[in-house]
């Protein structure tokens, strides 16, 4: 590698975000670019640093094996920019995001920590939460942005991307036919929890809720256990279950979808939720086998 110094940093920027995205459309979403512009910032950089860095093939991006040694060192090279900027501003900025628990995603540390080293300036507050208690907090100002189900009485917001709800319990668990499904939900008011119920009445199904828990991690305990059966997104099953609507008899489950409500109008704001957006754009939801 050679003249290192002279790395220009919207060109590596690029190249980190098409490593993280592994697509060089949502790596230009992400960046508020163009596809074509994210292609001629990788090829400067790599005509620079004399190595080929990603293959890219029609159905696959992905790294270089001298682009994932290049990786780690391109990482820590954004992140020293960004220091020496925000050392020279005393402005810090701060919003709030709320995510509902059952979005969640299992990859939201590292997409956490990647949104940090993007701005460290900018500084996240996250509250994992239900959604109802989510979306009140957004309508009165209290949180700047949410990522949630989408509500059936709101059309508003960004879709990220369709979800697919399934009905889970444990291998072993048992329903006795004619008794009421024993149920799992994290509250009375659970969006999640209206689905099951809407369902089953529908379908003519008894039911009774045996646990309420404290958000979406609590349920899935309870699951986990063999108390009872719950709806989770077929991303975000608990290990150990598995989809059970066959064996029940269990009615099917409408898809939803996942959206983003931000008031967030400043450009480094902005800028980050566009990672997290494309980050869950690059995450589909798992295919679902009833």
């Amino acid at each position: 590698m050679t003249d290192v110094t002279t790395l220009d940093v919207d060109a590596v920027k690029a190249f980190v975000t098409i490593a993280d995205l592994k697509s060089f459309t949502r790596a230009a979403d992400a960046l508020g670019t163009t596809q074509g512009a994210i292609s001629v910032k990788l090829k400067r950089l790599e005509q620079k640093v004399g190595q080929k860095l990603v293959e890219r093939t029609p159905r696959l991006v992905r790294l270089s094996a001298q682009g994932a040694v290049f990786l780690d060192s391109a990482r820590a090279f954004l992140a020293a920019h960004d220091r020496a900027i925000a050392g020279l501003s005393a402005e810090r900025r701060r919003f709030s995001l709320g995510i509902a628990t059952h979005v969640g995603a299992p990859e939201l540390p590292t997409l956490l920590a990647r949104l940090n080293a993007h701005d460290p300036a900018l500084t996240i507050e996250v509250r994992l939460d239900d959604a109802r208690d989510l979306l009140d907090a957004f309508d009165r100002g209290i949180i700047d942005a949410v990522i949630i189900f989408r509500e059936d009485d709101r059309r508003d917001g960004e879709v990220l991307g369709p979800d697919q709800f399934g009905w889970f319990a444990t291998p072993d668990f048992v329903h006795r036919p004619g008794e009421p499904l024993r149920l799992a939900a994290s509250s009375p008011a659970c969006g999640i929890l209206n689905i099951a119920t809407r369902a089953l009445d529908a379908a003519g199904l008894p039911w009774n809720e045996v646990f309420l828990g404290c958000g979406a991690f609590a349920v899935a305990e309870a699951v986990s256990a063999g108390l009872a059966v719950s709806v989770f997104s077929c991303r975000m099953a608990p290990p150990g279950t598995i989809d059970v609507s066959r064996r029940l008899g269990l009615p099917e489950l409408p898809a939803s979808e996942i959206v983003l409500l931000s008031t967030l109008s400043d450009a480094r704001s902005r800028a980050a939720l566009r990672i997290l957006a494309a980050a869950f754009r690059d995450h589909p939801p798992a295919s679902h086998h009833r």
